[in-house]
């Protein structure tokens, strides 16, 4: 039988359901030298928060087969040693879903109607009824940022409040909004019709500092913001002086760029009679520790079984037979796959897939969850991997077209990603040439760079004289360094493309100041 070691607390329901398929000992509170002197002896390792699984822990754990994380977040574990030393790790991303949508909510109609601050005056012994006018839900407008899963289930319940519902997610389909009872906008639209604008992104480069000053100039007077997603998405500060000058009603805040919150700033914004707070509690119920310890259990089990489990944080064991063409295309794919993302504009309505050469002979499969990796990284919290990759892409009605080309081209093995949106396409090709990622077409440009910088810019314009001196002169005034430059064009003094590497990132107003420079069509940065 099985050994596993519970190394921090789990709700008892859980050791139970765990000892009917293995032997368990729970041993909590251990330091790190104690916990290796005995982690020899176990073929899993179910964890918390609390416990630090770093690599010289997994490296004690000889029999190790499987960490289970009992929760969502995996910071506390080493994931690149777990691989590299075959040990899988799962964690349970749905067992508090409803938790995290049920206290946006109630943070939601705290906000509307009041009710710390009414309740904090009534033990003071006051009684000010006047003072705490609140609103109704009713035919509100509710902004939700991000649907995945637990912004569909905000939906769901704010839907029960007769509320008019709408949403920004660029890789949720037309459909699933639809049968959410929602309508899709942009982010810009978002927040000029919200009432209540609810946050439900992952914490990603392109996610942190979501909502700044700019973004809360353009929403509506007196809206009302729920963040119970993750600290940074919004600029505390800016938030602060909107609620001081009066643009914005109130706030509710579950989570914070700094947990616990120590800075002045952030202290002033929690003591701010507008603002309502709890110390990151969304996860906080009964029932969702008992299902987050049933869902891991239930994985840990898997894995010690011999079955494929559906929530394996790292990458799985990759046959034999398939790692000569097909490994060297998963960075590629993902790589891609995260460019295309952030270049295409609008509204997703399906990612297009195409093998070509070698590879289109092959189970292109997890070449395709790698891509599908890269498009959703931006996106979803959730820890995506070559497993779960196709699982989360169909919960969010992605639609997904692959072909094959097996005629042999100009590279033995090809790569083409393309993103459709309601805007329009973009696409990029791609090859792994000695073990390096190439991008070899731009939407129709031939190209060939190793996009070996950590950001991108992609610009459209037309071949004139000078248009690399000048991208050069506005980058070189702002102390952008560029690491490397390559060029594509159909015809002399036609239409053509630059992809510049850099190795400082763009403000908003150096990229404006690149997109004013005559013959320049578009510029966009996607970073890596």
């Amino acid at each position: 039988m099985a050994r596993v070691l519970v190394a921090d607390r789990i709700v008892q329901e859980g050791i139970a359901e765990l000892s009917e398929h293995c032997h368990v000992d729970v041993h909590t509170g251990m330091s790190k030298e104690e916990l290796k002197s005995i982690l020899s002896d176990y073929d899993a390792l179910i964890v918390r928060s609390e416990t630090q699984v770093t690599a010289d822990v997994i490296e004690a754990g000889k029999k190790l087969m499987v960490i289970g994380r009992a929760g969502v977040g995996v910071d506390n574990i080493d994931l690149d040693a777990a691989t590299r030393h075959g040990v899988a790790v799962v964690n349970a991303p749905t067992g508090n879903t409803l938790a995290a949508a049920e206290h946006a909510c109630a943070l939601m109609l705290a906000l509307a109607r009041h009710i710390p601050q009414a309740n904090a005056s009534l033990r003071q012994g006051e009684w000010r009824r006047s003072a705490f006018l609140g609103v109704e839900l009713r035919n509100k407008t509710l902004g939700i940022i991000g649907l995945g899963r637990v912004g569909s289930e905000v939906a769901k319940r704010a839907a029960s409040f007769d509320m008019n519902l709408i949403g920004h997610d660029p890789f949720v389909s037309p459909d699933y909004a639809r049968n959410l009872g929602l309508q899709l906008v942009s982010l810009e639209d978002l927040f000029k019709q919200s009432d209540f604008i609810s946050i439900h992104t992952p914490m990603t480069n392109t996610t942190r500092g979501l909502i700044g000053e700019s973004e809360l100039a353009m929403m509506k007077s007196g809206v009302r913001i729920v963040n119970a997603a993750r600290g940074g998405l919004v600029d505390e500060a800016a938030l602060l002086k909107a609620l001081n000058d009066g643009s914005i009603s109130g706030v509710a805040l579950d989570v914070f760029s700094e947990e616990p919150p120590v800075d002045l700033t952030l202290l002033e914004l929690l003591q701010h009679p507008k603002t309502i707070s709890t110390p990151h509690l969304g996860a906080s119920t009964e029932e969702a520790q008992l299902e987050v310890a049933r869902e891991v259990v239930a994985e840990v089990v898997s894995v010690l079984e011999g079955k494929p489990a559906r929530s394996t944080v790292n990458l799985p064991f990759i046959p034999p037979d398939v790692q000569r063409v097909v490994m060297p295309y998963l960075d590629t794919a993902s790589t891609l796959g995260k460019l295309v993302a952030q270049l295409a504009e609008g509204q997703f309505l399906s990612l297009n897939i195409k093998y070509s050469g070698e590879l289109a002979h092959q189970n292109t499969s997890i070449v395709r969850s790698a891509a599908l990796i890269g498009v959703l990284s931006n996106v979803t919290d959730e820890r995506l991997n070559l497993i779960n990759a196709d699982v989360i892409a169909a919960q969010r009605g992605m639609h997904i077209v692959e072909e094959k080309e097996t005629t042999p081209g100009d590279f033995t093995s090809m790569l083409a990603l393309e993103v459709r949106t309601e805007d329009g396409s973009y696409s990029l090709g791609g090859s792994t040439i000695q073990n390096e990622t190439h991008i070899l077409r731009v939407n129709d440009y031939w190209i060939d760079l190793v996009p070996s910088s950590p950001y991108l810019l992609f610009i459209e314009h037309l071949d004139r004289p000078g248009m690399i001196g000048a991208l050069g002169m506005a980058t070189g005034s702002h102390d952008i360094n560029i690491a490397f430059m390559a060029v594509g064009r159909q015809a002399p003094r036609g239409k053509a493309v630059m992809v510049v590497g850099l190795d400082d990132p763009l403000t908003s107003e150096v990229l404006e100041e690149i997109r004013a420079i005559p013959h320049i069509v578009s510029a966009t940065v996607a970073t890596l």
